[in-house]
C-alpha cells in the first residue's frame, strides 16, 4: 500500500508537468487550430532565463514571475510576426514554421547558454544548476499511510491545481475569457461582433508560453539541471496528454496529463521488466495511438460533424 501509494503521488506529480505544457498545446489549439510544436523550446528558452536571473542574483521566485513574462513576450511575437503572416497564406506552413522554431530556440539556447546537442535529445549538452522552487532536501517529507511523499511532488500537484482553477475562472468569469472562447468557437463570427480576434490570439500565444516556462521551471526543478535536451520528452508526453483529453479541452488537458503520469510511474515501477525508466515514451506512444483509433477527438474533446 505504502509503495502503491508513493508511486501514485509521483504519478501525480510528474502528471502535473506534462499537463502544463499540454495547456499551453490546447490553448493555442482552441484559438488558432494550429499544433505548436515549438512549445517545448519555447518553455526551455524561459527556463534558461529564469537560469540567468539567478545567475544575477535574483530570488528564485521574482526570477520566475520574470521568466513566465519573458515567455509571453516571446509567444505574442511568435503569433504576431510569424504565425498570423504565414498562417492567412498557408495554415500547413505554421506546422513547418513551428518545427523551425523548435530548432532554431534549441541552437539559440546553446549558442548563449552553451553546449551542443545531439539532434532530437540534448545528449553530450552542458548541464546546469537549477533550483526547486519546492523543499527537496532527502529529509524533506511527508509520511502518509506509511509512505514518505516528497514535500516537491505535493507542492508541484498543488501548483497545478491552483493554476487550472486560475484558468477555469479566467475562461469562465471573464470578458477576456469570453472573447477566447467566442473566438476559438468562430473567429469569424467574434470579428463581426466587435471582439479584436487578433489581440485575443495573441494574448493566448502568450498565456500559453507563459504556462510551458512554469512547466518548465519546475521540471528543471526537479531535475536540479537544465540543459538542452530538458524539455524533448516532456513535450512529446504532453502531446500524448492533450491528445488523451482533448485538443479543445483545457481540463482534458489537465487530466491527460495526470493520467499519463500515473500510467508511466505504475507500469515503470510494477512491470519494470517490461517498460523500466527508459521506455516510459512508449507508454505514452500506446496511450496516444489507443486514443486516435478508439476516439480521435480524446476523452474530453468535441466531436467534429462535417456536412456533405
Amino acid at each position: 500500500m505504502e509503495l502503491f501509494l508513493q508511486r501514485l503521488v509521483d504519478g501525480l506529480s510528474e502528471g502535473s508537468i506534462y499537463a502544463l505544457i499540454a495547456l499551453g498545446l490546447v490553448i493555442i489549439y482552441r484559438g488558432t487550430g494550429h499544433l505548436n510544436f515549438a512549445q517545448g523550446e519555447m518553455a526551455l528558452f524561459a527556463t534558461y532565463v529564469v537560469y540567468q536571473f539567478g545567475e544575477w542574483g535574483i530570488p528564485i521566485g521574482i526570477a520566475v514571475i520574470l521568466g513566465m513574462a519573458v515567455g509571453f513576450v516571446l509567444g505574442a511575437v511568435t503569433e504576431v510576426a510569424i504565425v498570423r503572416p504565414i498562417g492567412k497564406k498557408s495554415p500547413f506552413a505554421v506546422f513547418i514554421v513551428t518545427i523551425g522554431l523548435f530548432q532554431f530556440l534549441n541552437w539559440l539556447d546553446g549558442a548563449i547558454w552553451g553546449g551542443q546537442s545531439l539532434p532530437n535529445t540534448g545528449a553530450g549538452s552542458k548541464q546546469l544548476s537549477f533550483p526547486s522552487l519546492f523543499p527537496n532536501a532527502p529529509t524533506d517529507f511527508v509520511t502518509i499511510f506509511g509512505a514518505n511523499i516528497k514535500i516537491q511532488s505535493l507542492g508541484v500537484i498543488a501548483l497545478v491545481a491552483a493554476l487550472t482553477a486560475a484558468l477555469f475562472a479566467i475562461f469562465n468569469h471573464t470578458r477576456l475569457g469570453l472573447a477566447m472562447r467566442a473566438v476559438a468557437a468562430n473567429g469569424e463570427s467574434a470579428n463581426l461582433v466587435g471582439i479584436r480576434t487578433g489581440r485575443v490570439l495573441m494574448i493566448s500565444w502568450g498565456l500559453a508560453a507563459a504556462i510551458g516556462a512554469l512547466g518548465g521551471v519546475v521540471f528543471a526543478g526537479i531535475n536540479s539541471t537544465v540543459s538542452l535536451g530538458l524539455m524533448f520528452t516532456v513535450f512529446i508526453y504532453a502531446s500524448a496528454a492533450a491528445t488523451l483529453g482533448g485538443f479543445d479541452s483545457p481540463g482534458g488537458a489537465v487530466i491527460g496529463g495526470l493520467i499519463i503520469g500515473v500510467i508511466q510511474n505504475m507500469a515503470a515501477g510494477y512491470a519494470p521488466e517490461w517498460v523500466g525508466q527508459q521506455m516510459k515514451v512508449a507508454v505514452a506512444f500506446l496511450v496516444m495511438l489507443g486514443v486516435l483509433l478508439v476516439r480521435p477527438s480524446g476523452l474530453f474533446g468535441t466531436s467534429r460533424v462535417e456536412r456533405v
